[in-house]
């Protein structure tokens, strides 16, 4: 689909396995695409949700002049990553006007998810955020500064060695034992050999979209942005206790109290023992139980949706 940023916008949509009740918008993570989700939009649908899951800017199939596979856009890429997203969600609202609307997404995806849900909140029944890191502090300020440093003397279009550095290189090597670079994502072996082996993931974002990242964290968690959040939405974060991305899930526990914070009644938070970053592509000892409480979390939205008075 098109969306109003210029991007030809690549959509799977799994249909609900009755009557719709309700929408899921799926937001990928960084350096992947929406066709890892296609098992978890068949569960989701088997909720009776009409599931769509589109590639992100610079991921996967989606194309547009100004988004090359890994970069946003040459200008202003992280705020039309979430218009992008809007633009799903409008498409899928005039499928079934009046239907709840949640957004689901992870990582990368949970910060977009999460700006959504301060910018469009009203449009909204419900927004999952998970194994997302919000945190912008000293480290990242100075992150800030580097890839300045780096776009002068490299240029927009190379990749970023700085972020690779920082992120999936250092998160690699805090796994003991490791027997890859992407053990960090999952205990599943196979999940971890498939990503390894699929040509559209695992990339070095360029200096440009490393640059676009941190600006949508930093917006993402301001406070402002945080007080933007619909009172009564109801949020579902969870993390992993062995995700190096969020440090163990102490991040995620740190953006929930921000959250209650800035005044909001309904948020879920919990983190698993022992999972690694990728929840839903963990083994099922982790998976199951996460799966299970968003599901409940969704049902009791859709519930919540048709009880409330016409």
């Amino acid at each position: 689909m098109d969306s109003p940023t210029g991007a030809a916008l690549h959509v799977r949509v799994a249909r609900a396995s009755s009557v719709p009740r309700g929408i899921l918008l799926v937001q990928h993570g960084l350096a992947e695409h929406g066709g890892r989700y296609e098992g978890f939009a068949d569960e989701m649908r088997r909720l009776d949700l009409d599931v769509f899951v589109h590639d992100h800017r610079g991921h996967g199939s989606t194309s547009a002049l100004d988004a090359p596979f890994r970069r946003f856009a040459t200008s202003n890429g992280a705020a039309k990553v979430v218009a992008d997203s809007h633009a799903v969600l409008a498409h899928a609202r005039s499928e079934h006007p009046g239907l709840p609307i949640i957004v689901f997404g992870h990582s990368l995806g949970g910060t977009i998810a999460l700006q959504m849900a301060e910018r469009y909140g009203v449009e909204l029944a419900g927004v999952a955020v998970w194994n997302a890191n919000l945190t912008f502090g000293l480290q990242e300020r100075i992150a800030v500064q580097g890839l300045k440093v780096e776009r002068a003397m490299k240029g927009s279009d190379v990749a970023s060695r700085l972020f690779a550095r920082a992120t999936f290189e250092a998160w690699g090597k805090s796994v003991e034992g490791a027997r890859t670079p992407h053990d960090w994502l999952s205990h599943d072996p196979s999940v971890v050999e498939d990503y390894a082996r699929d040509p559209l993931c695992g990339f070095t974002p360029t200096v440009s979209m490393a640059s676009d990242i941190v600006d949508l964290v930093r917006r993402a968690g301001e406070e402002a942005q945080l007080s933007q959040l619909p009172t009564d939405l109801p949020i579902h974060l969870l993390g992993g206790g062995s995700d190096p991305a969020t440090a163990g899930g102490e991040a995620v526990d740190a953006l929930a109290a921000r959250i209650r914070i800035n005044g909001s009644r309904r948020v879920t938070s919990e983190i698993v023992a022992g999972a690694r970053h990728e929840t839903l592509n963990e083994i099922e000892l982790y998976r199951a139980p996460a799966v299970a409480s968003l599901s409940v979390w969704i049902r009791d939205i859709l519930a919540e949706h048709a009880n409330a008075p016409s």
